[in-house]
């Protein structure tokens, strides 16, 4: 019985993907650059403990709704064939039961906020559900993710200071422009049983060109971070932050340029960097100041 209840644990903890946040860092880092730019330094201990906690539960729901809409094409995929909802481990009735209590104790979350950002929440609730079924109909879903993943910056911004200025917009473009870069580098490991099996992707809209693609993808990025940095009014650490980042881009693209499996994997890994030194930047900037 004991064993029963490690196993069906173990499984749940696959399934949200707890075991692996790298997911979770790529949602967080660029929360964290929101509420330190919205709070000129340190912010709200309460603000930051919600964000954290809320960060972890919406990506958790969003790998538990992914893997509810892909149940039937997941056993097709050399790396994704071992999930719960395939392997039988989970039912797709307590996968979408999981689903909606963990959106549940996340709003209980924001309700702690204020209104503006209680507002938002219900974009960040229709974005999560959609994103996994838009790989069926469009080869932009790394789009729709970024979208998704970005949602954080303004809610997280209007909980801090009840507002909602240009800068906000800028780091939502900056991070949605950044998960299409890291999310295609992972959609690359997936591109030969995707097209076997039909699931559309920005790895197979952008074909030979996805190096190129990827590179002025990085470089808007990067772009878009000085402006960010000249908006906030911020210095030298930052904007060394953002030369590192650069040559963390041009690393990566060392990594992908032969397009093996791995090599792409590892390049989508070396992303979380990327977010922390952004976020070291930021925090230093202020700290200095």
């Amino acid at each position: 019985m004991a064993l029963s209840k490690i196993a069906i644990v173990s499984s749940y903890l696959k399934l949200t993907r707890l075991n692996k946040p790298i997911g979770i860092f790529l949602v967080l880092w660029p929360m964290l650059w929101a509420l330190w730019l919205a709070a000129k330094g340190i912010p709200s201990i309460k603000v930051l403990f919600i964000f954290i906690a809320g960060s972890v539960l919406m990506r958790s729901a969003g790998c538990v709704i992914n893997d509810y809409a892909d149940r039937n094409i997941d056993g097709h995929v050399e790396r994704t064939k071992d999930r719960p909802l395939v392997t039988g481990a989970i039912s797709a009735r307590n996968a979408l039961i999981f689903f909606l209590a963990l959106c549940a104790a996340s709003f209980l979350l924001v309700l702690q906020t204020n209104e503006l950002t209680i507002y938002l929440s219900i974009g960040a609730l229709a974005l999560a559900a959609t994103y996994p079924f838009m790989k069926r109909y469009t080869y932009l879903p790394q789009v729709v993710l970024g979208a998704a993943f970005a949602w954080a910056v303004p809610m997280a911004y209007a909980a801090q200071t009840n507002s909602l200025p240009t800068i906000v917009w800028l780091i939502y473009t900056a991070t949605v422009l950044w998960t299409v870069v890291y999310d295609t580098m992972y959609a690359m490991v997936d591109r030969e049983d995707d097209l076997k099996i039909g699931v559309k992707s920005t790895a197979i809209l952008f074909g030979t060109a996805d190096r190129g693609i990827i590179a002025f993808l990085q470089v808007l990025v990067i772009l878009t971070l000085c402006l960010i940095g000249d908006e906030a009014e911020l210095g030298q650490f930052y904007f060394l932050s953002v030369v590192v980042a650069a040559i963390l881009f041009v690393y990566q693209q060392h990594l992908i340029r032969h397009r093996y499996r791995d090599a792409c994997f590892q390049a989508f890994l070396n992303n979380n960097w990327v977010g922390a030194v952004i976020f070291i930047g930021i925090a230093l900037d202020f700290y200095a100041k």
